[in-house]
């Protein structure tokens, strides 16, 4: 997997410029203030003052110093060393204190990240698209939990994931539901966030992964699952056709509902 992961990375480095100049993540803006975090993200996690939070897949970090702006000590995780660069830079930009870590999930230094160091560990929006497996990320997470803490993600639901995303009127199948071990490829000369700037990695790898795959990779993990809530609407436009309101993606009326979201909270059990 190394092959596929180092492409990512190049890409990503990349990428992490292009977002954070870039309008659609608006980092002017959360300079001035405010958080980049959703109601409902907020709400289902509830209140973290005090609470040591772990953010994996940080990207440049403006998710991670939310939930620090909103009261937690964060830590965010991202494999991108330029990605890391920039949550540093906005960090000390805004004065909040953050700890920003450059690596892979699965190569997580636990010499000076020790176990059962965090209340919370985070995820979301089209995150673990990036992991070729999830074995090894859902022990990591309970690793890194404290008995009694808990793990959320937010992200894109798998089931909306096998349609076209690229046809324009209705839903056509187009990828596989069930978690496989090869990758999807794609070549894309932008980004979702910023499609009139064109970049030299094009090359891109992901992987399915289905909802009992993520699931039972949890459980196995000793996590006990809390809640799996399933929603019609999304953050961002996964298919043209896609109506936005109030921050969230959702279909057109005439269209019957499906899930495009999904959030789950698994707790480690106590000693």
């Amino acid at each position: 997997m190394k092959e596929y992961i180092d492409v990512n990375r190049k890409r990503w480095d990349e990428l992490a410029d292009v977002h954070f100049n870039g309008e659609f993540y608006n980092v002017k803006k959360f300079r001035e203030g405010g958080i980049a975090i959703s109601d409902l993200e907020v709400k289902e996690v509830g209140d973290v003052t005090n609470k040591k939070l772990l953010h994996l897949q940080c990207h440049f970090g403006k998710d991670t110093l939310s939930w620090a702006r909103l009261g937690a000590q964060v830590t965010g995780v991202d494999f991108s060393s330029r990605a890391v660069s920039l949550a540093r830079q906005l960090s000390k930009e805004i004065g909040i204190e953050a700890t920003f870590l450059q690596s892979e999930i699965g190569k997580l230094d636990k010499t000076n990240l020790p176990s059962n160091s965090f209340d919370i560990v985070f995820t979301s929006h089209g995150a673990i698209y990036w992991l070729p497996e999830l074995k090894k990320w859902a022990e990591m997470i309970a690793y890194y939990l404290k008995p009694g803490g808990f793990f959320y993600i937010a992200e894109g639901h798998p089931m909306a994931l096998i349609f076209d995303d690229e046809n324009e009127t209705d839903f056509r199948v187009r990828y596989p539901y069930f978690h496989q071990d090869n990758p999807l490829d794609f070549d894309y000369d932008s980004s979702y966030a910023s499609g009139d700037v064109k970049i030299k990695n094009t090359k891109e790898y992901g992987w399915i992964h289905d909802l009992g795959y993520i699931v039972n990779n949890l459980i196995d993990a000793g996590l006990q699952i809390d809640f799996l809530h399933e929603y019609p609407f999304v953050s961002w436009e996964m298919f043209p056709f896609l109506k936005e309101k109030e921050g969230w993606w959702h279909l057109p009326e005439e269209y019957q509902k499906i899930p495009l979201m999904f959030t789950l909270k698994a707790t480690k059990k106590g000693l």
